[in-house]
């Protein structure tokens, strides 16, 4: 018989053997049964062909409207303001009263200028009756003075007293014409207490309050020329020199017409056309921009001076420009990207260099061809190499259509 401690080492050794042949077979069948395991599926991936065509180039900046004239409206006497006789915000048409300064000053003025012309006349007819006088005496002391029927004496002091007459009439003459000259000027100035508009168009809110003393450099209001409108925007010095590089010819490019677009703040699309105006005759030092300007129809006074809007044209035509949509182009650190499907259905990861955007598309210099399918939709579910399925890339609506239908069903 074995002792104990014997058959305790027999049943230790037994079971080992046997959790190793175990752990054998288990081994074995794990391997056997990854063998058999199907493979993944192919990755859905949403494709679209590379496309060629011609294509509008546009541009856009940022523009500031301002009315097409603003008359600064500025009272031309000094006084007190006695009333405001337009409504803030309202049109005014030219010659309209809009302020009314107190009279009373500028008609005493008037008056005592008329009084002091009065008074010149008088002085004139005087004049006028002693010269008249003094010339008889001439008339008829010298054929008496030639029979020396009178002193010699006698003649010449009635020579020297006609042209002391004379004088006299001068100086009434021109202290008349002084006297209607400051008559004119009380005039004017009993006119200036009425201020009007210069022109037609918007004013704007009042400046000064009625019972202010104002002057010749108080500002009353403003008045603008809302319709046509002017846009002022800047355009840099490289997209200046591109347009001018597109129309080397400087008469042609002086007689091109340009329309514009104007883009309001509410993100629509004003509804009339811009026409190119003018371009200022210097670059800006400071931002190396050049200052232009269109000229935008508003009927309806719907634009007003001080708006900011985005205003785009087309500068040019690119030929044969290659287009996929943007979300096809990947960025890493500043060099782009897409992913093409070969004709096997493998990915192949492209650099490419960028053009402009063309709405929802990018135009691409480099790295296409045309006809190539790039992965529009699960560009980040890719890999260079794998393969894929490729699809035709649904329309908007009707993969929003898809999520819902599958958002229902869950």
């Amino acid at each position: 018989m074995q002792d104990p401690e014997q058959r305790s080492i027999e049943r230790k050794y037994f079971a080992s053997v046997a959790r190793l042949v175990t752990g054998t077979f288990l081994l074995f069948g794990l391997g056997c049964g990854k063998s058999g395991l199907p493979k993944s599926p192919p990755t859905d991936v949403e494709v679209v062909q590379v496309e060629q065509k011609d294509v509008p180039v546009w541009n856009e900046w940022i523009g500031t409207l301002d009315g097409l004239v603003n008359a600064q409206i500025k009272p031309q006497v000094t006084g007190y303001l006695l009333r405001q006789a337009y409504t803030d915000g309202a049109f005014v048409k030219k010659g309209q009263l809009l302020f009314e300064i107190d009279p009373r000053t500028f008609q005493a003025a008037l008056d005592q200028a008329k009084g002091q012309l009065a008074n010149a006349e008088g002085q004139l007819a005087t004049a006028h009756a002693n010269q008249v006088k003094a010339q008889n005496d001439v008339t008829r002391y010298t054929p008496l003075a030639k029979e020396q029927a009178i002193p010699q004496q006698d003649l010449d002091n009635a020579v020297q007293s006609n042209e002391a007459a004379k004088a006299q009439v001068q100086a009434a003459t021109a202290a008349v014409e002084a006297a209607k000259a400051k008559v004119a000027s009380a005039q004017l100035d009993l006119g200036f207490t009425k201020v009007v508009s210069l022109i037609d168009g918007i004013a704007g809110i009042a400046q000064a309050q009625i019972g202010d003393l104002v002057s010749q450099s108080t500002l009353l209001t403003t008045v603008s020329t809302v319709d046509p409108i002017k846009v002022y925007f800047p355009v840099s010095e490289r997209e200046y020199l591109d347009y001018v590089r597109e129309h080397p010819d400087a008469a042609k490019r002086g007689g091109q017409e340009l329309t514009f677009e104007l883009i309001l703040a509410d993100g629509s699309v004003y509804p009339h056309k811009g026409t190119f105006s003018f371009a200022d005759r210097q670059v800006d030092v400071k931002t190396g921009t050049l200052r232009l300007q269109a000229v935008f129809p508003n009927p309806g006074n719907v634009l007003r001076p001080g708006q900011y809007g985005r205003i785009r044209a087309i500068i040019r035509t690119a030929k044969g420009a290659l287009l996929v949509p943007q979300r096809a182009v990947t960025e890493q650190q500043g060099s782009y990207q897409v992913a093409v499907v070969s004709s096997g259905n493998t990915v192949e990861i492209r650099p490419v260099k960028v053009g402009e955007r063309v709405g929802s598309q990018w135009i691409i210099e480099t790295g296409l061809s045309p006809g190539d399918r790039v992965v529009a939709e699960g560009t980040q579910k890719v890999r260079p190499g794998a393969i894929v399925t490729p699809k035709p890339i649904r329309a908007p609506a009707q993969a929003r259509s898809e999520s819902a239908a599958k958002n229902e069903s869950r």
